[in-house]
């Protein structure tokens, strides 16, 4: 029988007790402590006998304890992650290790289903209405588990991962650790993987991201934030959002750590039937070389920085970033690409038209019905089952998700199309796939690798405040499926994140972007963690 909610609390209360852990001074990590450090240096010290799994994790899970209570960053801790730490630990004794990732602790979010857990998708009403613990993991948290990974338990969103905020019904306002005053937003939707990578509770996280939901709270709290392309992550296991734009993938400090979990992640699964369908290879995810930016050719969107718009703090870090992409060997220079924030919807609309197609929606409402229908099919016993727990929690999810019918007799139906028979939802698939060919044709042209621009045009605004009236390429981004990582550019004067610089790709150079966003975070260094208060 899976623990209780009060005997997991007892749990951590009793790291309470714990000794603090102190860690060797001479390791390559900034203050010897290998959770502010990579997830290389943390499993060098680890073969070196410096600090093993169980105790960098009862370490992780102090900080849940602490900072993570402070930031209000964590939605639930597992009761497993000290027994799954000393199984790594075995396992590297006796030379069975089973990869990169085995014995790190990592996150998954608040709409991520954990086995003997409950899955509040950061929603108080969804929380009271399912309170019991699910019986399987998520398809990515079962990957992770299948190579080694800790999984601390589930970080803190925006409920059912629909704003950019990070605020929770369930578990308040996440804050943004760089920001004493706690006045400043850290961005969402996924929040409280963002700050919990900041802040060194895990070496990585999983978020999700159907219109920034990785990339704001990268950008507002100042590390590694990627939307892969649209499919490559299976999505089976979490509360769903909106199906033809909804992609998962990893925030981290480090560009290489983020690629070692979406290596893990990664592949087919017919479980989600949107996801692609052929074979994925780790190999490129790994072995980063620090000069691959040399002779390479990126284009600077330029409709995508809106300048006159910009601060001059704000256009500074923006320049420097650039620089920092020629002093690595990067040809940057203007690309005029054929697609951009201003055209996007028009572009896909007039696709549509061209072809006598249905106006292309990636929000249609009968995808989303049947993917919260296939979610419950997973962690049910039946269809009947599954459906009575959709309409017990429709009101909550409808409440966030409003392009859905108004009440659930009125969803019903639309329960059982499958959201690839969806006529919205498929011509927005083939405009999307006329759309890239397009930006793909004009960059190979160009003879462009990868374009670049700035993740947003502004930093974290206060939480109770609008955000500036900026336009952003975030939407763009989940429209045409392209993969993006989003990487430090700096800090302000203010002492926050300044900006981040994107990195985007075609459909399916993933790898590719992800080694050139490592190369200019190794010219560049502009990562800088929060401040850890004094206790």
């Amino acid at each position: 029988m899976p623990p209780s909610r009060r005997e997991v609390l007892f749990q951590l209360a009793a790291l309470a007790v714990l000794p603090r852990l102190r860690f060797p001074m001479s390791d390559p990590s900034p203050d010897g402590d290998p959770l502010d450090g990579t997830i290389a240096d943390y499993q060098a010290g680890r073969r070196r006998g410096r600090w093993t799994a169980a105790a960098v994790t009862a370490h992780a899970l102090e900080r849940c304890r602490t900072d993570g209570a402070r930031w209000h960053a964590i939605d639930q801790l597992a009761a497993t992650a000290l027994a799954d730490a000393r199984a790594a630990d075995a396992r590297l004794r006796s030379g069975r290790q089973r990869g990169p990732l085995d014995g790190v602790p990592v996150f998954a979010k608040a709409i991520y289903d954990m086995k003997g857990m409950p899955t509040t998708g950061s929603n108080a009403e969804w929380a009271r209405l399912f309170p019991d613990a699910v019986g399987r993991d998520s398809l990515e948290v079962t990957r992770l588990r299948a190579v080694g990974a800790i999984v601390l338990g589930k970080t803190a969103a925006d409920d059912f991962a629909y704003h950019g905020n990070g605020t929770s019904s369930h578990t308040g306002q996440v804050l943004n650790p760089h920001d004493p005053a706690g006045t400043r937003t850290p961005g969402g939707s996924s929040a409280g993987s963002a700050v919990a990578v900041a802040d060194g509770m895990a070496f990585a996280a999983l978020g999700t991201d159907d219109g920034g939901s990785n990339r704001i709270p990268a950008q507002f709290t100042g590390v590694v934030g990627m939307k892969p392309t649209f499919g490559l992550v299976p999505r089976t296991g979490v509360i769903p959002t909106w199906p033809w734009l909804d992609t998962h993938g990893p925030l981290a400090r480090h560009v290489a750590d983020a690629a070692l979990l979406l290596a893990a992640i990664a592949g087919p699964d017919a479980s989600d039937p949107l996801a692609l369908t052929g074979p994925f290879d780790q190999a490129p995810f790994a072995g980063f070389r620090d000069d691959a930016l040399a002779g390479v050719h990126l284009g600077l969107v330029e409709a995508h920085v809106p300048r006159a718009q910009m601060t001059a703090e704000a256009l500074a870090a923006w320049d420097r970033a650039v620089a920092d992409l020629g002093a690595a060997g990067a040809k940057v220079d203007a690309f005029a690409a054929p697609v951009t924030l201003r055209n996007y919807r028009d572009a896909f609309a007039e696709s549509a038209r061209a072809r006598g197609d249905s106006a292309p929606n990636p929000k249609s409402p009968a995808p989303t019905a049947n993917a919260l229908l296939h979610y419950f099919e997973g962690r049910t016993r039946s269809t009947a089952e599954a459906r009575e727990a959709v309409k017990r929690g429709y009101p909550a999810y409808r409440s966030f998700y409003d392009a859905l019918p108004a009440t659930y007799e009125e969803c019903e139906a639309l329960l059982d199309i499958p959201m690839t028979d969806d006529p919205a939802g498929r011509s927005f698939a083939r405009s999307r796939t006329e759309v890239v060919a397009s930006l793909a044709n004009a960059m190979h042209t160009a003879g462009v690798a990868a374009m670049v621009y700035p993740t947003m045009p502004f930093n974290a605004p206060l939480t109770a405040d609008d955000w500036p009236d900026v336009r952003t390429t975030l939407g763009y981004g989940n429209w045409l499926g392209l993969p993006e990582v989003s990487v430090p550019a700096g800090m302000g004067a203010d002492g926050m994140p300044a900006l981040n610089l994107s990195v985007v790709g075609l459909p399916g150079d993933d790898a590719r972007v992800l080694a050139l966003a490592n190369a200019y975070e190794r010219q560049s260094r502009r990562f800088q963690a929060p401040a850890r208060p004094v206790r």
